[in-house]
């Protein structure tokens, strides 16, 4: 179902619309939210407000545009709101805050969504591992000597988390993250 026609049953009252417009863009919302707060919970409470009011206000709300760049421009607006409040939630300052996000942007915040849920599905262990290695560059070596456990043991660990990846990411979306991987660090072996 497009956006529009989303739109349209949300309007009208239906409720299912909304979880189903919340599932499409709550990831999408919630990292861009956190990149500017640099909070988690702050992020999710203000994308979760952003879908209350836009339920609330249903009945007076004119999309101009698309929908998407609707809650985004909500999600911005909330940002600035919350950093007028309380200047000590959001580490960014006045002059710092956050364009609305081009339609680029809104994409590529849909790739790593769904990056960043299916990273949440790996089993602990190995998920801090993969993350160890990926987003703090650490060596195998530096990453067993952190964890307590042997090099063999990263090594398998890494393996098996790139294999889920594979299967559970779209194989552009896998491509897209092995070449981000292999630009950060040459270290890691990764068969495709």
């Amino acid at each position: 179902m497009d956006d529009q026609s989303v739109w349209d049953k949300i309007v009208e009252g239906d409720v299912d619309a909304l979880r189903i417009l919340h599932d499409k863009y709550y990831s999408q919302m919630w990292l861009w939210a956190s990149k500017y707060t640099r909070n988690e919970s702050l992020a999710e409470e203000l994308v979760s407000d952003c879908f209350i009011k836009l339920w609330d206000h249903r009945q007076n709300i004119i999309i101009e545009k698309s929908l998407k760049s609707y809650l985004f421009l909500m999600l911005r607006n909330q940002i600035v709101s919350q950093s007028r409040k309380s200047k000590h939630e959001i580490v960014i300052g006045s002059d710092k805050l956050p364009d609305l996000p081009d339609e680029l942007t809104i994409n590529n915040q849909d790739f790593y969504a769904g990056l960043y849920a299916a990273i949440h599905k790996i089993p602990e262990q190995r998920r801090k591992i993969l993350e160890l290695a990926v987003f703090e560059s650490l060596s195998y070596k530096e990453i067993a000597a952190q964890l307590g456990i042997s090099v063999n043991t990263v090594k398998t660990q890494m393996g098996r988390a790139y294999q889920f990846l594979k299967e559970e990411l779209d194989p552009k979306n896998f491509l897209l993250f092995h070449f981000f991987l292999k630009k950060k660090n040459s270290e890691f072996p990764v068969d495709l």
